[in-house]
């Protein structure tokens, strides 16, 4: 039984809802569900289509179609079957296993993209005498009274838009549902789910990044040719890799793929010549895999087992689609005569972690690792922009350590959206204050006033139009959806809409299945619920929820965390940069060459400051969230993490967060000061020679408070020491 995770359960929830919508829009409708590499797409589509027919909002009964590229859908097919094995809630067929020449109740045909396509006249799709065809099977399938769901899974590899739109046509689903990293459909879309890289990294599903040839800079090239150059390099970081699994005591080999160019001529000397350099580099042909749709090695067999022996797979691109391998860590990318472009597809194959989670004693393990002698890389998709990192930015040499102790909290939990738990609380709390016997389930109507007979007599004059009423009109189902989200929005309070409303709207849709047996999603739900008689009841409810949830969730979230302790942090020696971060000239920063996103006003200031200093030796600017980065521990078992580690050139360490006056006087600022303050004076007593805390710039001048109890107010600035210079 396969557990989902956090993001998982949310989308699965979001699209039955959204697919239910688009099942009863008297229209066909696009669904998109835009999922990175590597987040579950398949498991998440297996669940939600036992959603579907498990619990069904009207007495209409499925069909489906999966469709996929090449030999993808018989992958598919194995997967959804072992997942519903436990149920038998679906059942998984190819054309040839139809009965009645129709796809039946609950059953998902799979078919490839090829065996369909017209131009290619396929047994699928051209009419015989037994009737047994595509067209014939669909017309069966409609005449029983089923809506047909078509699945394009990784369309991306599927088709353009343009044949993605002459399939559907061809097919004339109710509901089409787009899968994929990259989806071509979302002009045509009726609703569209997308699931976050931040998300997926969270649950730590996938590598946090994608590092392309680091520390390149510093090889001697000699007279080695590039491609021996790239596989030396990818090899000795797989050698790296390989022991740093081992100070974790796992048991397993990292895999380094070999990916030959596209084009077929030359292929089979290309092979040969990178065989060639990798047995000059001492790997054996027994750890030597090779899979070619000409050539396939006998070591090819649990090739994806964590502790394989195999180290190196030569392949290429189109063999490998679809194929999933945990422990690949590595891939090698030569220069083609074409140009290339790097999507999420390309690393797709090294962005899983082997055991779901991140290693904390060797943090390089949750990396990705592209070797190339491509002259440039263009990075075409916004998943792919976050991924790849294809910068980097070195420590000086004239650093010194400073050994400071620092925190990281592992698997740090959003603290501000509601989870699956707050149904369970609404429920429990909605029985025991009798909420079903309360509410009157035939409130009066809800109108929306519209100005009846008005006039303007002078068009200069301000004020209110003079007008003899208003008419009453009762609200459409549109606007009342309208103003049942805001409701939601508004009562989600103090936790964030975006990721909540669904949450809470489910709480209140499963209240009334329960008590009323009202469909989910059921219009009538939403006019009880903002019946002036019973929205009262219903924000009591919520709310006593809301605090049961903060108080059994929230508040235990900090004791759910793994604490981990570095006692010796260090500036990192090399951080990676994606497409979106920007060189800038800073003479002063430890980390060179210095690399920025989108600094804050402040922090901009703030690096003008310190760069003006003739006290600073060096300034590094802190990340966040992630082990690498400096953090003290809160009160509230959070971490912080200040924007500034400074060292001077008398030796000392200041530590500094920058602030505008509007963020100095948040409730957030005084927890952060105030740890940073206990965390300052408790190192000092170990012999540290540290200072710093919260700064602000006013009237042209940087001041800090570095008070045990932290204080903010705008019109008296007295316990701020003014920074004159660092």
């Amino acid at each position: 039984m396969i557990t989902l995770k956090d993001y998982q359960k949310q989308a699965v929830e979001n699209l039955h809802r959204k697919i239910e919508n688009s099942l009863r829009s008297p229209e066909n409708e696009v669904v998109v569900f835009q999922a990175p590499t590597g987040s579950g797409k398949t498991v998440m589509v297996s669940e939600l289509l036992k959603e579907l027919i498990n619990n069904r909002q009207d007495d209409k009964k499925l069909s489906f179609i999966w469709i996929s590229v090449r030999m993808l859908h018989e992958q598919s097919k194995e997967r959804l079957e072992k997942y519903y094995e436990d149920d038998r809630s679906l059942k998984c067929s190819y054309f040839e296993d139809l009965e009645d020449r129709k796809i039946g109740e609950n059953e998902i045909l799979f078919v490839n993209w090829h065996s369909i396509n017209k131009k290619d006249k396929n047994t699928i799709v051209k009419e015989n005498e037994q009737e047994f065809y595509l067209e014939k099977v669909l017309e069966n399938t409609r005449e029983d009274g089923r809506d047909i769901v078509l699945i394009i899974d990784e369309s991306h590899h599927t088709a353009g838009s343009q044949k993605s739109r002459e399939l559907i046509e061809t097919i004339s689903p109710k509901v089409t549902l787009e899968v994929s990293a990259t989806p071509h459909l979302e002009e045509n879309a009726a609703e569209k789910e997308k699931v976050h890289l931040s998300d997926v990294k969270a649950e730590e599903m996938i590598k946090s990044e994608i590092s392309v040839n680091p520390e390149f800079l510093d090889i001697k090239v000699g007279s080695k040719s590039s491609d021996e150059i790239v596989i030396e390099e990818a090899l000795k970081k797989r050698d790296e890799l390989a022991k740093m699994y081992k100070k974790e005591g796992v048991n397993i080999n990292p895999l380094m793929l070999v990916q030959l160019p596209d084009a077929k001529a030359g292929l089979a000397d290309k092979k040969e010549e990178i065989l060639t350099i990798l047995h000059k580099q001492g790997v054996e042909d027994e750890n030597i895999a090779i899979w070619l749709s000409e050539d396939k090695s006998d070591t090819l067999p649990n090739i994806e087992k964590n502790d394989n022996d195999v180290n190196v797979l030569i392949f290429k691109q189109a063999i490998a689609l679809g194929w999933d391998c945990p422990r690949a860590s590595i891939l090698v990318i030569f220069r083609e005569s074409k140009s290339f472009t790097f999507t999420i597809q390309t690393i797709g194959r090294i962005m899983r972690m082997p055991e779901l989670k991140y290693y904390t004693k060797e943090p390089e393990l949750n990396k990705g690792f592209v070797f190339t002698n491509l002259a440039n890389i263009e990075v075409t998709e916004d998943y792919a922009k976050d991924y790849v990192t294809q910068y980097e930015a070195k420590r000086d040499k004239l650093y010194k350590n400073i050994s400071l102790p620092s925190i990281y909290l592992k698997r740090q939990r959003e603290r501000t959206r509601l989870s699956g738990e707050f149904i369970k609380f609404f429920l429990k709390i909605a029985k025991e204050k009798d909420l079903a016997k309360e509410i009157n389930p035939k409130p009066k109507k809800i109108i929306s006033p519209i100005i009846a007979d008005g006039r303007i007599i002078d068009i200069d004059k301000s004020g209110e139009i003079e007008h003899r009423g208003t008419l009453e009109i009762g609200l459409s189902e549109k606007e009342l959806g309208k103003k049942f989200d805001k409701f939601i929005a508004q009562n989600c309070t103090p936790y964030a809409p975006a990721d909540s409303s669904d949450r809470m709207k489910t709480a209140l849709y499963q209240f009334f299945n329960q008590e009323f047996k009202i469909p989910k999603y059921e219009p009538k739900v939403q006019r009880i619920v903002l019946g002036e008689e019973n929205v009262q009841l219903f924000v009591n409810v919520i709310n006593l929820a809301k605090e049961k949830y903060k108080k059994d969730i929230v508040e235990k979230l900090a004791e759910k965390r793994e604490l981990i302790e570095t006692k010796d942090w260090e500036v990192p020696l090399v951080t990676s940069y994606n497409s979106r971060y920007q060189m800038e000239e800073q003479p002063l920063s430890v980390m060179k060459p210095f690399y920025t996103a989108k600094q804050s006003e402040p922090e901009r200031l703030f690096i003008e400051f310190l760069n003006k200093s003739k006290n600073v030796k060096w300034w590094y600017k802190n990340g966040e969230a992630e082990i690498k980065y400096f953090a003290v521990l809160r009160d509230d078992d959070l971490a912080f993490y200040p924007d500034f580690i400074i060292q001077l050139k008398d030796g000392s360490i200041a530590i500094f967060d920058t602030k505008s006056g509007r963020t100095a006087e948040t409730s957030d600022a005084a927890p952060r000061a105030e740890a940073l303050q206990r965390y300052i004076k408790k190192q000092n007593k170990s012999g540290k020679n540290l200072f710093g805390g919260i700064a602000i710039y006013v009237n042209g001048t940087w001041r800090y408070n570095d008070k045990e109890k932290y204080e903010y107010n705008s019109d008296d600035l007295s316990d701020w020491k003014v920074l004159t210079e660092l």
